[in-house]
């Protein structure tokens, strides 16, 4: 019987001889390449393709991350400065808690020293106690959160970030710094005339075995070595940080603060006539400029008398400011309004919702708000121009007619016209002004705070 063409079953491709030997050599090339890409793929953290060949296909796998030599040296080399920092950290904390317990506690409760002179000794340490603990720990989180996220070489720890939350800890350094010289001098002079403190001293060097055969005076000093060792430890960090890491920008700006506040620390000590001087480093304009910006929010807080870690800086800067003189309304654009260059930090006092860090990611509720006004400065120190001016009782409006300058009317005392150089920035300044001023007010439900019909003022306006 004859077969049917349809009922022939092929066992070739279909595609010919030829064909199919060449598909078969152009798979074996695209295989071949795949396998010396894979041999030479790119580094993960560089680019580049200078690794290593492997051969042995388990090797291969077991390569960390697809990292070229380089960059494998550089992350281990960052992996060990970023626990050096967090190490060293803990190490400096347990010298704070070894003053703590180990002196001034026996101390007190010996009665060797009165209150004031413990006081006049240890200064504020139980202020650095508590940021150090709270640094520490959030510090450890970030380094046990990596290793539980399997991530050995802590890349996802990002010390700039958690260094900037804590920044409000560099101002507690500066009072310790500049109360040394005065606490050695009383430990000093006490020393000499307290014959039972002079034996606590020297029975505790001797035989208390948490000392490690130290004396005070070298433990009291630890705050000023860890403060000047936080620049080099950032620099380690920098180094050994690539520029497209998300923490570097954050590394670098927490190495220029510490860097400006040990600026002004000297500065404020050759103010108070000390010899001795922190570790110095090369001033350049924008750290000149940190440390104006340091001085003027020491006095802009002390002016105001809050706490500092209830304290947000939300602006600060030069503005041109102006008053109507002699009570009589003078439009706000007018030629005869004669104007005076100012700095204004607009600070506003929030409530902690987070134990944890000195400067929570969800601020409070915001309890006062301020515009400090200071002069610039005369004779090397700054001079307030007034009395803080508080939003709650303050108005702020704008004339669509002359829109590069704002008023403020302090109801029922007086009315203030800022402006700026940049006019976009005089904008900013007013929104953010007027957004706490409404925020605290008290008429801020009355016909959206309108000037003219919420006051009544000498002024006379036609």
């Amino acid at each position: 019987t004859r077969t049917k063409a349809a009922d022939v079953e092929r066992a070739d491709s279909g595609i010919g001889q030829m064909p199919a030997r060449k598909w078969r050599n152009r798979a074996s090339e695209t295989l071949s390449s795949l396998q010396a890409w894979e041999a030479h793929r790119p580094c993960t953290d560089c680019g580049e393709r200078d690794l290593p060949v492997e051969t042995d296909v388990q090797n291969c796998n077991q390569r960390r991350a697809d990292l070229c030599e380089k960059c494998r040296k550089r992350r281990t080399e960052r992996k060990e400065s970023v626990l050096e920092f967090v190490n060293t950290e803990a190490s400096y904390g347990e010298d704070l808690r070894i003053i703590k317990e180990e002196f001034y506690l026996p101390m007190q409760a010996a009665g060797l020293l009165s209150q004031e002179q413990l006081q006049g000794i240890f200064s504020n340490i139980q202020e650095l106690i508590d940021l150090n603990e709270n640094f520490l720990e959030i510090l450890q989180e970030e380094i046990d959160q990596a290793f539980d996220q399997g991530d050995d070489d802590l890349m996802t720890v990002c010390i700039g970030e958690v260094f900037l939350e804590f920044v409000n800890m560099l101002p507690a350094f500066q009072t310790y710094c500049l109360q040394q010289s005065s606490s050695v001098n009383m430990l000093n002079a006490l020393e000499k005339e307290k014959e039972l403190l002079r034996i606590f001293l020297n029975v505790s060097q001797n035989d208390n075995t948490a000392l490690r055969r130290m004396n005070l005076r070298s433990f009291l000093i630890a705050p000023l070595q860890r403060v000047t060792k936080y620049p080099l430890l950032l620099s380690r960090i920098i180094k050994a940080t690539t520029e497209y890491h998300p923490d570097h920008s954050s590394l670098r700006e927490a190495k220029s603060r510490i860097e400006s506040h040990l600026e002004h620390i000297n500065m404020k000590t050759k103010q108070e006539g000390n010899t001795w001087t922190l570790r110095s480093f090369r001033q350049d304009s924008k750290k000149k400029r940190e440390v104006i910006n340091i001085e003027m929010r020491e006095t802009a807080l002390k002016t105001v008398g809050w706490l500092r870690e209830e304290t947000r800086f939300v602006m600060e800067g030069s503005l041109q400011l102006a008053q109507p003189p002699d009570g009589q309304w003078v439009k706000k654009g007018s030629k005869t309004l004669k104007f005076q260059n100012m700095q204004v930090l607009l600070l506003v006092n929030m409530k902690r919702v987070s134990e944890s860090s000195l400067e929570s990611a969800e601020p409070g509720p915001v309890k006062d708000a301020v515009l400090v006004l200071i002069r610039d400065k005369n004779n090397g120190k700054f001079h307030l121009l007034r009395e803080p001016l508080r939003l709650s009782n303050c108005i702020v409006s704008t004339d669509p007619d002359c829109d590069d300058t704002f008023e403020l009317i302090e109801i029922r005392r007086e009315a203030f016209v800022f402006r700026d150089s940049d006019r976009a920035r005089t904008h900013h300044w007013f929104r953010q002004i007027r957004r706490y001023s409404r925020e605290l007010g008290s008429w801020k439900k009355r016909r959206n705070a309108l000037p003219n019909i919420m006051i009544s003022t000498p002024h006379t306006r036609p």
